[in-house]
């Protein structure tokens, strides 16, 4: 080819030489009338036939120089004793020969049925518990005059929330005192006695108003005790926890009915999952189930089965259960994604740390040593445990010696082998 190649750049160079002398008589013969063409043409036409000319010298010095220049270098290929059989079922199995693992890396375990809980994984997130969170409404149009607790506030039992001033609650507390009043002077007039029961009916009313309206009963004692109005409601907290949203500000004007701030409890949590289909028979009421996130991998939090919807969401054909969750630290939060485990039986499994587990897609491979430079790879079902653990229910039999530390890594073996 070399050869070819040379003998048709001799061949070129020769006829280019003969049109080259040709153009040479002839262009000396008009070589004034070429020059003085030449400076008459536009600057940019001139540069454009410079760079053409260099262009071509260049690339007749790039063929001379490859020509001249012997880029070929011997590469020796060395046999390789590596080999790999690929059976029907998509196992596959290679031979490493004069190969030897290192032991600090590449560590096998010899493969141990144990019993391990058979668990049912319930997806699903986690909401305030509604049984034990409290909306704080207006009861009597109103002004918003001064809000004590905002957006992420602790409060107690008691404590205050929100300020209101409402002409109806002032009205109710003078309803309150009038009322007392008749009720003591009756009392005083034995002569009267018949009117005393309905006064004091009276009287009972009008704190019932007061408590209504959101009135406490510190506060309707403390108005009998010292007969003065106080110009503006305080709404107190009815539970212990947080203030979740406000949707107020001081100043505004609120009628009866609108919602001025969301408590709830966050140490009492619901877990809203999703069961499938197939699993419904699997769940009941009081179960106790195990959940996990991923923001604490090494907690476990329990939660108890109290509600099974029923009826099968028609979007995703799934049913939802409900489960009271104890969350005293206050890691969990609402809205977080969690998993939920119920133990629905035993069974016998080789369990394995996860890094010996090979996961491509959506299979899952192991790798054992069949001789001292024969490995094995190939499909296992199972499940995890806990995170850390793999409990392999099928593909692995007692006495296999198990790659437990460094399948990755010899997993790129099989697949360079593959390619």
């Amino acid at each position: 080819m070399k050869d070819k190649i040379i003998s048709f750049l001799k061949s070129a160079l020769k006829t280019l030489g003969e049109l080259w002398s040709r153009l040479l008589h002839k262009a000396s013969a008009k070589e004034e009338e070429i020059r003085k063409s030449y400076w008459a043409l536009p600057p940019a036409t001139r540069a454009r036939i410079r760079l053409m000319a260099i262009c071509i010298s260049i690339l007749m010095l790039g063929i001379v120089i490859g020509l001249a220049v012997n880029v070929n270098r011997p590469v020796k290929l060395e046999k390789s004793d590596k080999s790999l059989k690929i059976e029907k079922t998509g196992s596959m199995e290679l031979r490493l020969q004069g190969v030897e693992l290192n032991p600090d890396i590449y560590i096998f375990q010899t493969a141990v049925k144990v019993p391990v809980p058979v668990e049912l994984n319930v997806p699903g997130r986690l909401a305030f518990n509604a049984e034990k969170s409290k909306v704080l409404s207006a009861r009597a149009p109103g002004r918003v005059e001064r809000i004590y607790a905002f957006d992420g506030a602790d409060v107690s039992v008691g404590s205050p929330v929100v300020e209101l001033y409402s002409p109806e609650f002032i009205s109710a507390q003078q309803e309150f005192l009038l009322s007392s009043k008749m009720a003591k002077v009756l009392e005083e007039n034995k002569t009267m006695s018949d009117l005393l029961g309905d006064a004091r009916i009276t009287q009972q009313a009008a704190a019932n108003r007061m408590r209504n309206l959101g009135a406490g009963e510190g506060e309707i004692k403390s108005l009998e005790k010292t007969g003065k109005t106080q110009p503006n409601l305080v709404m107190r907290s009815p539970l212990e926890g947080i203030v979740v949203k406000r949707s107020v500000e001081p100043g505004s004007i609120v009628n009866s009915g609108d919602v001025l701030v969301t408590l709830a409890n966050p140490k009492e949590l619901w877990f809203l999952g999703s069961v499938y289909e197939q699993d419904i028979r699997k769940i009941q009421k009081g179960q106790t189930m195990i959940l996990r996130s991923q923001s604490y991998p090494d907690r476990e939090f329990i939660a108890t089965a109290n509600y099974i919807a029923p009826v099968i969401d028609p979007e995703t054909h799934a049913l939802l259960i409900r489960c009271d969750v104890e969350n005293p630290d206050g890691f969990l939060r609402p809205d977080m994604y969690v998993n939920a485990r119920l133990k629905i039986g035993d069974a016998e499994a080789v369990v394995v740390p996860q890094s010996a587990i090979v996961r491509i897609r959506e299979m899952r491979y192991a790798i054992i040593k069949t001789a001292p430079d024969t490995f094995r790879r190939f499909v296992v079902k199972g499940y995890d445990l806990d995170g850390k653990r793999f409990a392999v229910t099928e593909g692995l039999e007692p006495g296999m010696q198990v790659l437990t530390d460094g399948a990755v890594l010899l997993n790129d073996r099989f697949a360079k082998q593959e390619e």
